[in-house]
């Protein structure tokens, strides 16, 4: 299949007046920024390895089309007792990418361009998030990292020329997690998989209510001890008990649902099943009077320079794709880097920016799924699903 670059991006939303965003020259130059230090090893090899391999890509042409082995491919590099930057990095580790070929094109076909990735994942390490260590979050967050597990590679491996070309066919515009790289990091003998998506939230628009909907009712309320976090991940039961809507326009919802018409036929086709949709939701009136109180902080010396703070980004990577003709207000995006944002609708009751994605995509509908999906229809009856005129949400056929 040839390559093809994503169109261009409208211009920020919300407001119909809002300036185009430029459009970036692709360029492919080494990176001469020195990479900072990670006290955890493992983040100092990953930022190593893909600035090394992002570097060994912008020396080999862009293939005319992807044959059948780019989809087996691998590029690995081991290094021993190794004299150089001795400070940063461990003395034994190794670096592997799969199928750089694949996810470079992948890349293009998103519009991200693959200095901007680099510079995302290693100006700074990335965190992580969440417990369990399962999720990093790139600086400046517009990259997720997700660990995997070998199975989950060769899951990947498999879904890998199908994903291509659905996300050839629909021209990169899908719900679905956008998959950018897939890389081992081997250090002290033990391997570690992450997976590099896009982040569903906005790397500058902070969430200040999230939701994980299945469009079935059966175990999908959030936990006691859930509901008292900062920031819960809310369920189906939650979202109806809250009578909660999201509130877009006319043409958006018509748009949003053909994408996710279209992207779950594509997962079940696959078999694969356990997706959600999450959902974020950014007030924003609550969202500037936080920038204020921030703002306030900072003029005061109370907080240190950065990237803190609900509205900071960095002046580079993905972050730094957002136009230079105006600062972006309160509730106003850039549609190029909050790929998954919906702007609420004129009249609305508040004033909110939506977020929604597909997630959690890999798990395959097998013989396991189809016994636990049977001990729970013996349990709760046939299909728990969302009383009439409930959730707008049906997940084709989502056990």
């Amino acid at each position: 299949m040839a390559a093809a670059a994503a169109g261009p991006c409208p211009g920020p939303g919300p407001g119909p007046g809002a300036a185009r965003t430029k459009k970036k020259q692709k360029r492919f130059v080494p990176q001469r920024v020195k990479l900072p230090r990670a006290a955890d090893p493992l983040l100092a090899v990953l930022g190593w390895g893909v600035t090394h391999q992002i570097n060994e890509l912008s020396q080999v042409p862009l293939p005319v089309m992807l044959l059948p082995d780019d989809f087996k491919a691998s590029s690995k590099i081991k290094v021993n007792n190794h004299l150089f930057n001795r400070e940063n990095l461990p003395s034994h580790f190794k670096f592997k990418e799969y199928c750089p070929q694949v996810f470079r094109n992948l890349r293009e076909r998103f519009g991200v361009d693959d200095q901007d990735y680099q510079v995302s994942l290693t100006r700074s390490p990335p965190r992580w998030v969440g417990s369990g260590r399962r999720l990093l979050l790139s600086a400046d967050r517009t990259l997720v990292l997700k660990e995997l597990s070998s199975e989950d590679v060769a899951d990947v491996h498999g879904l890998l020329s199908h994903y291509h070309q659905y996300v050839v066919q629909c021209h990169g515009q899908t719900l679905l997690p956008r998959f950018l790289g897939m890389y081992r990091v081997s250090v002290d003998s033990e391997d570690t998989y992450l997976l590099v998506m896009r982040n569903l939230f906005s790397h500058r628009l902070p969430v200040h209510r999230k939701y994980d909907l299945k469009g079935s009712l059966v175990d999908r309320e959030a936990s006691d001890k859930e509901k008292g976090k900062e920031l819960p991940t809310l369920k189906d039961v939650d979202f109806l008990n809250k009578n909660e809507k999201v509130f877009v326009e006319e043409e958006q919802q018509r748009e949003f649902m053909e994408k996710l018409k279209r992207d779950v036929e594509f997962l079940v086709q696959q078999k694969l099943m356990d997706y959600s949709l999450l959902l974020g939701i950014h007030e924003v009136d609550r969202g500037e009077q936080e920038e204020e109180e921030e703002l306030t902080k900072r003029s005061l010396g109370e907080v240190e320079g950065g990237l803190g703070g609900p509205y900071g980004t960095s002046p580079e990577g993905l972050g730094g794709l957002l136009n230079s003709y105006r600062p972006l207000g309160p509730g106003e995006f850039d549609p190029c880097v909050d790929v998954y944002a919906l702007r609420g609708a004129e009249g609305a009751p508040r004033r909110e920016v939506y977020f929604m994605g597909l997630i959690d995509v890999l798990t395959q509908y097998d013989a396991r799924k189809k016994a636990a999906h049977a001990a729970k229809t013996v349990k709760h009856g046939v299909r728990g699903g969302p009383e009439p005129g409930g959730a707008p949400l049906n997940w084709g056929e989502h056990p």
